[in-house]
């Protein structure tokens, strides 16, 4: 059964009676199943979900490139200067 259309236990119950269940087994299994197909029917990610998961992922993206960018400058910018306090810049020696 699809999550999309809606369980009838009461239908399934007199079905399950007309096999030759008791009523109260009928409406214990009947009951079990609707209890399954609602749990299922709760656990559906909706487009509005996966929208919202795309919005904050790309958030995350641009947010991580930003950090990547961030540090290669930085560390760019500390290998330069370790670089000319140890190299000795040409025409400044003997």
């Amino acid at each position: 059964m699809s999550a999309a259309t809606s369980f009838n236990a009461l239908a399934m119950a007199r079905e399950l009676e007309t096999t030759g269940l008791e009523r109260r087994q009928a409406e214990a299994i009947a009951e079990g199943m609707r209890q399954a197909a609602n749990a299922d029917r709760d656990a559906l990610v909706t487009k509005t979900d996966l929208a919202a998961l795309e919005t904050r992922l790309v958030k995350w993206g641009y947010g991580l490139g930003a950090a990547v960018v961030a540090l290669t400058v930085t560390l760019n910018a500390g290998l330069m200067y370790a670089m000319l306090r140890v190299l000795p810049l040409a025409g400044s020696g003997p």
